[in-house]
């Protein structure tokens, strides 16, 4: 059996969030990643059943010790990519919501990229949504002190 990790009741709590309102979760997994072999980060992606291909909605928590190089800073980010015909996808967008966003805000968010409010934006824009004039969608999770208490700790114990 896998070991636990401090992200499973979030992403849990989104894929309920998101089945409530749609749209539909295919398939939903947490996991810790390496990147570039000297550091792990924790990670979920979470599949949705959309026309016409699905998309994806991916969570990020990184440790930020190779932010100099070019890696994300210490903590959450929410994205969201496209799937494409051959089942790889496009590439990630920001998605605007908090990095501990509520599970309902996440699932407004999918909502709205389904509906094509929200679009993916160009890699070279990074950050940035084509389309999207409101904000940052939702609040905070209200466990999110506790959620990131608990990457803190991950991180301690899987950085050197």
């Amino acid at each position: 059996m896998p070991k636990p990790l401090p992200h499973d009741d979030y992403i849990a709590a989104v894929c309920e969030a998101l089945d409530k309102t749609g749209p539909e979760v295919k398939d939903g997994r947490t996991d810790d990643c390496e990147s570039r072999g000297t550091y792990c980060y924790l990670n979920a992606v979470i599949e949705l059943d959309m026309q016409p291909h699905g998309l994806l909605l991916i969570w990020e928590w990184h440790t930020g010790i190779e932010a100099d190089h070019g890696e994300p800073e210490r903590g959450p980010q929410w994205q969201f990519a496209e799937l494409k015909d051959d089942g790889s996808n496009e590439h990630p967008t920001d998605l605007p919501v908090h990095g501990y966003a509520s599970p309902e805000a996440v699932a407004e968010a999918a909502r709205r990229v389904a509906a094509r409010e929200i679009q993916a934006g160009s890699p070279l824009g990074y950050g940035q949504w084509l389309g999207w004039t409101g904000g940052i969608i939702g609040g905070s999770w209200e466990r999110a002190d506790e959620l990131h208490a608990a990457c803190a700790a991950w991180a301690a114990d899987e950085t050197p």
